[in-house]
């Protein structure tokens, strides 16, 4: 099939999209703790409610997908986050913020199942890792740069209130979900104007209920289901403990913490470059447990150090989670001999670890009286990741160069005689 580079544009920008949608409860940890007038505890059912979709909807969002093809699944998709912005913007009570966040949850868990394999045929397979690689790069940058916009249009809404009297003065940063609104009103025009190619899907492509349901009793998928979940969990535990940690230990305000906030994913990103050309050097496993090392320093430094550690250790950690990912995915792909398309449904399925960690963090701090104690619970997920890594047997291993490849084999060899 011929590329359609339209296609893939809108695509890449959709990831975009998702991204930015999704890690601004970060950023806005602190306000909405003091808007609402609410603890810790309740605080973390914002990201419960935003990531328990994921939970709900992805693999009925690949079924969606299956029957109804990807425009209308992102069409779908947009409507419904344009709803939950618009709905959170007009009327912002905290159990209207639930419903509204479940939404918005919903419609990026509809998103990432239709865009993943809308890239792969829209771009061509044989391009599909490179495009890939540019999707993760762009779903990166915009997690940098949404605390940058919260913080330019609060400044903004606080500097001339009468030029937006349809915000309170009290919530600027509800200025967010109305550009949410107005971003996803674009989407669907964009998508409506949008051809797409009509594809007859193959036998590999058609995933049923009970396929997808089976594979969680497959020993080997579902310890990579809790790894994802552990992943995602750790990932957002830490991007919303940031602001509250730094405000209460380091009295940081929150809209200085964004920027901390945006540095963490920028440094995700740019680990994400280095990864790739570390995994063309060495074997996917070491690289993992290395990363998990340096994320446990990373995390540890930055709950018992000074404001200047603090302010460096938090965006480290985001280097090392860098490669985790995409690690844990290909892993978990290379560990079976089939039913790849009914375990990625399972593995995204996992992505609701995103709605454990901040609700696990607040009852710990409610519990324990300190928040830097509970945030040492993200090591939990580290150590299972860890684990992983080593207990991971792949059938196929990443292609590596050849020198170290062959000094790796070498290596193993000189094992396997040790041991006998």
């Amino acid at each position: 099939m011929k590329p359609n580079y339209l296609v893939v544009a809108l695509v890449l920008v959709t990831f975009f999209m998702v991204s930015f949608f999704t890690n601004i409860l970060g950023p806005l940890f602190p306000e909405l703790i003091k808007s609402f007038d609410i603890g810790l505890t309740l605080a973390g059912l914002f990201p419960f409610a935003f990531f328990i979709a994921y939970g709900v909807m992805s693999i009925p969002a690949g079924l969606l997908v299956q029957r109804f093809g990807e425009k209308r699944v992102m069409l779908g998709a947009f409507t419904l986050a344009g709803l939950g912005a618009l709905l959170f913007a007009v009327a912002p009570l905290f159990l209207v913020a639930m419903l509204a966040l479940f939404l918005i949850g919903t419609a990026m868990a509809m998103l990432q199942v239709a865009i993943n394999p809308l890239l792969r045929r829209s771009g061509g397979s044989a391009h599909f890792a490179a495009f890939s690689v540019l999707a993760q790069l762009l779903f990166g940058a915009a997690a940098s740069v949404s605390p940058w916009v919260y913080v330019t249009l609060a400044s903004q809404i606080q500097a001339y209130p009468a030029d937006f009297t349809w915000i309170p003065a009290a919530m600027p940063w509800l200025s967010m979900y109305w550009l949410f609104a107005l971003l996803s009103v674009l989407m669907l025009i964009w998508i409506g104007v949008s051809k797409f190619a009509t594809v007859e899907r193959n036998d590999e492509e058609i995933l049923s209920w009970r396929a997808c349901v089976g594979y969680f009793r497959h020993p080997t998928v579902i310890r990579f289901f809790f790894a994802i979940v552990a992943y995602v969990a750790l990932e957002q535990g830490i991007a919303n403990s940031i602001a509250v940690f730094l405000q209460t230990y380091h009295q940081i305000e929150p809209q200085y913490s964004a920027q901390v906030i945006s540095q963490f994913w920028l440094m995700l990103t740019l680990g994400c470059v280095l990864g790739l050309l570390l995994l063309k050097l060495f074997d996917a496993k070491l690289i993992l447990m290395l990363f998990c090392l340096g994320a446990s320093l990373s995390l540890i430094a930055a709950l018992i150090g000074n404001t200047d550690v603090a302010l460096m250790a938090f965006p480290l950690s985001g280097f090392f989670l860098s490669v985790m990912w995409s690690v844990l995915f290909s892993l978990a792909l290379n560990s079976v001999p089939s039913g790849h398309g009914a375990i990625s449904g399972v593995l995204c399925t996992g992505i609701i670890g995103g709605a454990l960690a901040s609700p696990v963090i607040g009852i710990l701090t409610q519990l324990s009286g300190s928040l830097q104690l509970a945030c040492l619970v993200l090591l939990l997920p580290l150590a299972y990741i860890a684990w992983i890594a080593r207990w991971a047997q792949p059938i196929v291993r990443n292609h590596t160069i050849r020198i170290f490849r062959r000094r790796q084999t070498e290596l193993t060899e000189k094992q396997e005689v040790a041991g006998q």
